[in-house]
């Protein structure tokens, strides 16, 4: 395996650092008060991608979630958080090793995580578990056509976290928590001035959990420090790290007969509980400058490194129905066994100009270059049951652990890099008083190397790509806004098929209309869109070997989503995210090693054609304070569990959560919330009848916060 030496991994930490500690060094070294720097809020700085066009006259839906939203309903998790956005479906998540999501209907590479920027930052290749939200000031859910402005991105939307950025006044939090199932949970937040140029923030979460899954426990921590320097009054430089190690035994969940899920024991784990936790350890850095230039023209330079590794043992059921003794008997689970070890390092960087200027109207001008090198190491061994061997095999409704681990062989040892560089540009003109328009477009040169250590064979491939954007905004009023949105775009697909040809990138064309309005003084806001999208040389997992992937064809997306916000009285508010989602291929397939006929329409998996996100929220006195009360409901409709299995289809469920807030005294405050109220069985995701992820039944969680 061509993996990189410590010297060699290590060396953006060393810089990183380096720099952090210079930077310091810097601002310690000059005590004395300066009366040529303004102190500013560090969070509303402009940011990548975004130019100083104002989301709401972009001709696309923007969902935003802010922190005071999670906090307020005592979620602490990124997979939770986005539920709260429409048109947003939960997917695959290797065993419970990473967040995995569609949007739109398309949720990109199913042996990586759901993509996602970090202040326009990709990082979702790779490695890092599960998103922790101890550091997020807001998500920000960019809807449908932008592949000609971020890159390499999926045409549903992409979604970009902006995190909690150092400020000059001190403040912060301690929050403990506990709950249902053994969770256990401590997190903190301190920002302060080091001296009138820097300043520095730190935030930090911790989490041992039990789990209503038999034998399955899991611990996570998660540091984040960030620091700013204001070089001088036009020039900000910022820093962040991110440190996640995670430790969680691999689970794909429940394995369901016939469809019948009330013969499902949702408690029960498959797997074999001597193989231990699998273990992820990741780290990330950002480093970025800001400089003002004359008439509000903003230069952003920065450069973004994200290196991380998961390995350990897992033990699942075995999808190949000529080896599964359960589709003959009816109660022995035949298993498989394997041992991963996967390593990502993704190095990316840009400058981008932006600002405004008039030639005959005004021009909102976006132009910028950047590039990345991301590296994978994979390595896999395996193995896997004979046809009517029942050894390594447990009983269905009563598994019993302990047995002799089988002896593994290699199956994949490859290493693959990918190199790529963009240049885009992006122009909004204020046409009229209520006209707006936009293009852009976006060059990229991408190349792929893929070597295969096991069978001394390579492959390679570069391709060039070219992507316009346009859209058309009509402002009637300041309440309502009228836009449309074409774009096209293209995704690079990892990985290699088993007969050792890297894949061809998708690409992607997708249109969107909509509304944008703000009535009632305010107090009815949000987006009504429709969408239609649609791309190629999308890949699916291969179920019959191992480690390899086989090309899907092309796929269609058109559906309509509403994201709201109502004021029903200065203390009430509803926020409502509705989508539906028509996803199906676009032409028929032949999956040869399974003999099954897809047809054209087929639907994509894990995709609800109907899912609803409802939370009403109460603010009351209460103690002589203010506390608030609310309850959330999410709908998600019946939707296809297995893409070669068409009749598998996970039943549709619904699910209720309370939760309050109660204030004591000036720095402390309570929170209590409660979910799945109703103590539904429902089931999250699938992979295939046999890997069945079902959701937690009801739990509850008290949080005590002090806040200083």
């Amino acid at each position: 395996m061509n993996i990189l030496t410590t010297a060699q991994r290590h060396a953006p930490l060393r810089l990183s650092l380096l720099t952090l500690a210079l930077i310091s060094a810097a601002a310690h070294a000059d005590d004395a008060p300066r009366d040529d720097i303004e102190h500013i809020a560090i969070s509303a700085q402009r940011l990548p991608f975004r130019g100083d066009a104002p989301l709401n006259s972009l001709p696309q839906a923007v969902n935003v979630v802010e922190a005071s939203q999670l906090a307020s309903q005592g979620i602490s998790t990124f997979q939770d958080s986005i539920d709260l956005s429409s048109g947003i479906s939960r997917q695959n998540s290797l065993g419970g090793m990473w967040d995995s999501f569609a949007i739109r209907g398309f949720s990109g590479d199913e042996n990586l995580p759901g993509g996602y920027l970090i202040n326009g930052y990709s990082a979702g290749r790779g490695y890092s578990g599960r998103r922790d939200t101890v550091n997020i000031q807001s998500i920000e859910v960019l809807k449908g056509p932008g592949s000609a402005l971020y890159g390499r991105s999926e045409p549903g939307g992409t979604i970009n976290i902006i995190t909690k950025k150092p400020q000059y006044e001190p403040e912060g939090y301690l929050q403990l928590s506990l709950g249902s199932y053994d969770h256990y949970r401590a997190e903190a937040d301190y920002t302060n001035a080091i001296n009138q140029q820097a300043a520095f923030r730190v935030t930090g979460a911790y989490e041992d959990n039990g789990s209503f899954r038999d034998t399955v426990t899991s611990k996570k921590w998660f540091f984040s420090p960030s620091l700013n320097y204001q070089l001088s009054e036009r020039t900000t430089l910022n820093y962040e790290l991110e440190l996640l190690q995670q430790k969680i035994p691999f689970d794909r969940g429940v394995a369901v007969q016939n469809n019948d899920f009330s013969a499902v024991d949702i408690h029960t784990f498959y797997g074999e509980p001597s193989d231990g936790p699998m273990q992820i350890d990741a780290q990330g850095h950002q480093l970025s400058l800001n400089h003002e230039l004359a008439n509000d023209w903003l230069l952003i330079a920065g450069v973004g490194y994200r290196d991380s590794r998961l390995k350990g043992y897992s033990t699942e059921a075995d999808l190949s129905g000529s080896r599964q003794l359960l589709n003959q008997d009816g109660h022995t689970l035949s298993r498989q066994r394997r041992y991963r070890d996967y390593q990502a390092e993704d190095l990316s960087a840009r400058v981008e100009l932006s600002g405004s200027a008039t030639w005959l109207v005004t021009h909102h001008l976006l132009m910028g270059i950047d590039g990345y090198r991301y590296q994978l190491d994979s390595e896999q061994q395996h193995w896997r049951v004979t046809a009517g061997d029942d050894s390594y095999s447990v009983e269905w409704h009563h598994p019993e652990y302990g047995q002799i681990a089988p002896l593994l062989t290699l199956t994949q040892n490859d290493h693959e890099q990918q190199r790529a560089y963009g240049i885009y540009l992006q122009d909004q003109l204020d046409l009229s008083e209520h006209w707006k328009a936009l293009l852009g477009v976006r060059f990229d040169h991408f190349s792929q190397t893929i070597d295969n250590h096991m069978l001394l064979t390579g492959s390679r491939q570069h391709q060039d790509q070219l992507n316009p954007r346009a859209g058309l905004v009509y402002q009637a009023s300041d309440d309502i806004s009228w836009y449309v949105s074409y774009a096209e775009g293209f995704r690079p697909n990892t990985g290699r098929d088993i007969n050792n040809q890297a894949f061809d990138p998708e690409s992607s064309k997708s249109i969107e209309a909509g509304v944008k309005f703000a009535l009632f003084e305010g107090s009815l806001s949000g987006t009504l869109a429709l969408f239609s999208a649609e791309k190629s040389n999308i890949l699916a997992a291969d179920p019959l070997n191992a480690g390899y992937t086989a090309a899907l064809g092309e796929a269609k997306s058109q559906g309509l989503e509403l994201d709201a916000n109502l004021w029903l009285s200065d203390s009430t508010q509803l926020a409502v995210a509705y989508a539906y989602t028509d996803a199906q291929t676009k032409n028929a397939v032949t999956n040869a090693d399974w003999g099954i006929d897809i047809p054209a329409g087929s639907p994509l998996v894990n995709i609800p054609k109907h899912k609803l996100n409802l939370t009403l929220t109460q603010e009351l006195p209460l103690l002589s304070d203010s506390a608030s009360v609310g309850v959330n409901a999410m709908y998600v409709a019946e939707r296809l569990g297995d893409t070669v299995t068409p009749s598998y289809q996970l039943p549709s469920y619904t699910l209720v959560r309370v939760f309050a807030n109660q204030p004591l005294g000036r720095h402390w405050q309570l929170h209590l919330s409660i979910d799945n109220l109703l103590n539904k069985t429902y089931f999250a995701s699938s992979y295939s009848p046999l890997w069945t992820q079902p959701g937690e039944p009801r739990s509850a969680a008290l949080s005590i916060k002090y806040q200083f």
